[in-house]
């Protein structure tokens, strides 16, 4: 099986690394609602802004039951409206706050962040970054 998925272009790295993550979710209670197992970004558009070195983002962000993100920041602001379900805010220098559908917020340049879906259902938002073109758009934080 590993040779068909070699064969495939997949290295094997890469193959070992998604094994690791799939047994290590397995073995470990609640392990498996971090953002790459319960958290899909679907990017929608990308576009340059006529301010020059930036450009707006859209993604829509859906969150699993119990999903988190981990700690992360961008590198301009991020507006997001919450589509579907509950969803906990914790942003720098801001009380933690839970969002429902309709709701909106503002997440200031690179403010370290996370968000967590709360309630029992799947949770979605559309998010708008307009941040500095030509960066990683998430960054990750320890």
């Amino acid at each position: 099986m590993v040779k068909l998925f070699l064969s495939r272009g997949v290295h094997l790295k890469a193959l070992i690394i998604g094994l690791a993550i799939i047994i290590g979710s397995s073995l470990t209670p609640g392990a498996g609602r971090a953002e790459r197992v319960g958290t899909k970004r679907t990017e929608l558009q990308r576009h340059d802004l006529s301010a020059s070195g930036r450009e707006v983002v859209q993604v829509r962000v859906d969150l699993d039951p119990a999903a988190v993100s981990p700690k992360h920041t961008h590198p301009g602001e991020e507006v997001i409206y919450v589509l579907q379900g509950a969803i906990e805010y914790q942003v720098e220098g801001q009380p933690t706050r839970v969002y429902k559908a309709g709701n909106v917020l503002m997440i200031p340049a690179r403010a370290v962040h996370t968000a967590r879906n709360v309630g029992s259902v799947e949770a979605a938002e559309l998010a708008t970054y307009i941040v500095e073109k030509d960066k990683q758009l998430v960054e990750l934080v320890k």
